[in-house]
């Protein structure tokens, strides 16, 4: 029982157990005066073999060219399809974010190494369906999510097999196809940003959102276990393939950085373990803080809305402060 206490003394006043190298930086595309060869820097190492990245485009193809139906088969609705999608969809978030559970929190075979927060999911907790965290984040991600993955994705093949959105090759648009590679991250964050300030806003919150923010400390089944009306739009981003040419690489890919991104951002860990001395990169602490913090980081480290809007929050006690300076500011302004 011990074990699940909070720490007292010091170390209660203590955040973070482990935090990655501070301050944290934003991705360099947004600097002034643009410095090529950093943004070229930052690049290589993001997209390097062993990166989350570059882990996610290959899964994306594997799972294009062995575990997709066919477009000759999805021209027109049918169970028999769809179902395959929903399982392949299913199988993927079982494997990711139950075997992540398992490694780090149920069985912990790494111990506490590289955690973000020492507080244990909850349980007995009223606030979460079944009164336990775990249970609750798995209903909501196997459930709405889940079925929502499954309709954004399934709405694309349709769209692609009946010609109502343009499918290219990699032989006939091999430039446009990598760069597309590129923005596809970008976008995502673009897109994650600005739908999430607006589910900061009133009612939204209240009623939608908060049901997010329940987990302040976080699981990698805390990543998609959300109200169904912010399920059902958090991957509406797709729709970007009714506009641009796209492969369907391209719109897995992208699916990946939320079915597959949030569980793993969320997991509460900064790197899984491989072994004595090799890791494997996981956790997303730029986000770790918004649920610990509440109103700030709302995008990602590789979009720059929030040090444009003030909101950015690098790690350090500094930017606590400043967060805490800006919060009695507002409410100075409310009162007066």
């Amino acid at each position: 029982m011990g074990a699940n206490l909070p720490p007292s003394g010091p170390e209660r006043r203590k955040t973070w157990h482990y935090t990655p190298e501070l301050p944290l930086r934003l991705a360099p595309y947004w600097d002034w005066p643009v410095r090529p060869l950093l943004i070229l820097k930052y690049l290589l190492r993001s997209w390097n073999p062993v990166a989350q990245r570059f882990l996610f485009l290959a899964f994306a193809f594997v799972t294009w060219a062995w575990f997709t139906p066919g477009l000759e088969r999805v021209s027109a609705p049918g169970i028999g399809w769809i179902f395959e999608i929903w399982l392949r969809n299913f199988i993927i978030l079982t494997v990711v974010a139950g075997g992540l559970h398992l490694v780090l929190w149920r069985y912990r075979l790494q111990d506490d190494d590289y955690r973000y927060d020492m507080r244990p999911m909850a349980r007995g907790a009223r606030i979460f369906t079944f009164s336990d965290q775990v249970r609750d984040n798995m209903f909501w991600t196997l459930g709405p999510a889940l079925t929502f993955w499954t309709f954004w994705e399934c709405l694309i093949w349709w769209t692609y097999a009946n010609g109502w959105a343009k499918m290219i090759t990699f032989g006939d648009h091999p430039v446009w196809f990598m760069v597309l590679i590129v923005l596809i991250p970008i976008w995502a964050g673009f897109h994650f940003y600005w739908f999430h300030r607006l589910l900061h806003v009133g009612g939204l919150y209240t009623q939608v959102h908060s049901w997010h923010h329940r987990n302040i400390n976080t699981g990698p089944w805390s990543g998609l276990a959300m109200h169904p009306v912010e399920s059902f739009f958090l991957m509406f981003d797709t729709m970007i393939f009714f506009l641009l040419p796209a492969h369907p690489v391209h719109v897995i890919f992208l699916l990946f950085h939320h079915g597959i991104g949030a569980p793993v951002s969320h997991a509460g860990f900064e790197n899984l373990k491989l072994g004595r001395s090799a890791r494997l990169g996981l956790g997303d602490f730029f986000h770790q803080l918004h649920h610990r913090f509440f109103d700030c980081n709302y995008g990602t480290w590789e979009t720059p809305w929030d040090r444009w809007f003030n909101t950015f929050h690098d790690g350090t006690p500094e930017a606590d402060e400043a967060m805490k300076a800006r919060r009695r500011a507002i409410w100075s302004q409310e009162r007066g």
